[in-house]
């Protein structure tokens, strides 16, 4: 692994603590991380009672440059992913929702809920 990867994937481990932290702020009970499958990576799954969250995470050095770190078809590799492993975490009676989390230095996260509705 190069040092420029190897530098964006620790920045990418601190960004997605940082928003774990933020999630259990807000009540959320984390219940994975970087859960792989075939079809992409989930950052974060997080639940609250009736709830089951999967979260996209991105950091960037700059707010400004958040507006632009997520697009339709990152989100789509998510909810791919999440339809594979989406019955290991939420129960028949559970609503399942795919949040983004953003984040950049000296800024608050910025969560958008319910990021991806095909």
């Amino acid at each position: 692994m190069s040092e420029k990867r190897q530098i964006a994937d620790r920045k990418g481990r601190e960004a997605e603590a940082q928003a774990a932290q933020y999630l259990m702020q807000q009540g959320f009970e984390v219940v994975a991380e970087r859960r792989k499958t075939k079809a992409g990576e989930i950052d974060l799954i997080a639940r609250k009672p009736g709830l089951v969250v999967f979260v996209e995470v991105k950091w960037r050095k700059r707010a400004t440059d958040l507006d632009l770190a997520i697009d339709e078809r990152r989100l789509a590799r998510v909810a791919a992913a999440v339809e594979v492993v989406a019955h290991e975490y939420a129960g028949p009676q559970d609503d399942i929702r795919i949040d983004v989390l953003l984040l950049a230095p000296g800024s608050r996260p910025r969560h958008i809920e319910n990021a991806w509705m095909p």
